[in-house]
């Protein structure tokens, strides 16, 4: 009797093992982001957020619409993905369609390959129609400028680096799985954890090219002003990039990426051809706070300790008999367990979306103010936030839900407010009200 116990012992002290290791690992993320995220990067001077102040009634209405139009195959394309994975992971339905997809495949790893390019594609296409209806959109207000050949093979190419990304996860999971039936997960999660950051490390060199070209930005009086700027901020800039953004879209935007030797600053050249050189300068401003502040890297660790937290509570999905029966699979080794795995991992993004977003909306903040610190001039910097905000047709008020959602910086008219707090703080004329004042580009 004691022998006939030992494997099912063996597979509970391994679960208990693992529910432990996500409890640790859940708590000290929790704690990590408490304790580093900042809260309250500028204290408030009492200036509540207020869209009527800086954009006129036309443009405020302009943006109400265009979000409106945007939400619904936002929304409906969120839920048929969720519906999708969850059907094809916690039914027999992902089992039957992936055993007749990988039955003629006698060895695991094709078996696995096949599994996993028809679980991408499959989910792919469930998403398809709604990101051409979200493209629609965008196209109607003027906001993209690719033809629908291009963004075919933007889809294309985006399904194909998620291909490689499944199957190097999925085919370094099933190893584990093998060589370590009970304790695969202790190895999965260290293995996570250095994925992530190993991807964060080499997406600017490997992925960013595949969708666009960069440049260096011209020689120049701007190029020189703010590689000076860099220099009087302590931060090792040897080159700002410009990405051919044009293709694709009006919006205008910059961004940090990368860190260590992959870490650039890419400015789109819509922002160089459309808004002024100071404004210019106060984005890159803001770029250069998250750089000092190493944010991609904190992000990036961040991240992979909770991508180690998931792995773990991964495992005790995946080792359950009842969500297996139900899966229609045999074991966690099983590819066919591929599709209940695929489950798990898209309910735990969708549960850690919203705090993502939160803390990358402090984190955002915190860049505001080391734009304004490292310029102190609150008045072009409200001006580029409400610039920013009409071009690219941002909501100026969104709901609740859609702040959680969708948000991952501070609104137009909350980024206003604060520049006006800096104003205040700091005794300098704080900025006044712009809505009488035209934007460039938009209506008015």
């Amino acid at each position: 009797m004691r022998t006939g116990a030992a494997p099912s012992e063996a597979a509970g002290s391994s679960r208990r093992a693992a529910a432990v290791a996500a409890l640790v690992l859940c708590v000290l993320l929790a704690v990590v982001i408490a304790v580093t995220t900042p809260w309250h990067p500028l204290p408030s001077a009492g200036n509540a957020p207020d869209p009527r102040l800086d954009f006129t009634p036309a443009q405020i209405a302009r943006s109400h619409a265009f979000n409106a139009a945007l939400n619904p195959p936002a929304y409906a394309g969120r839920v048929a993905g969720l519906v999708a994975v969850l059907l094809l992971g916690l039914t027999p339905l992902g089992a039957r369609l992936l055993g007749s997809v990988t039955r003629p495949l006698r060895r695991w790893p094709p078996r696995l390959i096949g599994a996993a390019v028809a679980l991408a594609v499959l989910t792919r296409l469930v998403g398809l129609p709604f990101d051409m209806w979200s493209q629609t959109v965008l196209r109607r207000y003027g906001l993209s400028t690719q033809h629908w050949g291009g963004w075919f093979t933007d889809q294309l190419t985006s399904l194909g680096v998620t291909l490689v990304v499944w199957v190097v996860v999925l085919l370094g999971l099933h190893l584990l799985i093998r060589r370590f039936p009970r304790r695969w997960w202790a190895g999965a999660a260290a293995g996570a954890f250095v994925l992530v950051a190993a991807a964060s490390f080499g997406y600017p060199v490997l992925v960013e090219p595949l969708f666009n070209s960069f440049h260096s930005m011209p020689a120049g009086p701007l190029r020189t002003d703010l590689l000076s700027m860099a220099r009087a901020d302590g931060v090792a800039v040897d080159d700002v990039l410009v990405a051919d953004a044009s293709k694709r879209t009006t919006a205008l935007n910059a961004y940090v990426s990368g860190f260590g030797s992959t870490r650039r600053i890419v400015v789109y050249d819509t922002l160089l051809t459309t808004e002024p050189r100071r404004e210019v300068e106060l984005v890159v401003a803001h770029e250069l706070g998250h750089a000092k502040r190493g944010d991609v890297l904190h992000g990036t660790l961040v991240g992979a300790l909770g991508a180690a937290a998931g792995v773990c509570l991964l495992h005790l999905l995946m080792t359950s008999p009842r969500l297996l029966r139900r899966a229609g699979a045999e074991s966690a080794a099983d590819p066919r367990s591929v599709a209940l795995l695929l489950a798990g991992v898209t309910v735990l993004l969708q549960v850690a979306a919203p705090v993502q977003n939160l803390v990358s909306r402090r984190i955002e903040a915190r860049a505001d103010v080391h734009a304004l610190d490292l310029t102190k001039d609150p008045e072009t910097y409200v001006r580029m936030q409400r610039s920013l905000s009409a071009r690219n047709l941002d909501e100026l008020s969104p709901s609740a839900l859609e702040y959680s959602l969708w948000n991952t910086h501070p609104t137009g008219p909350e980024r206003i407010a604060m520049g006006r707090d800096w104003a205040r703080l700091h005794h300098v004329p704080v900025p006044a009200p712009l809505a009488k004042q035209p934007v460039k580009g938009t209506s008015p």
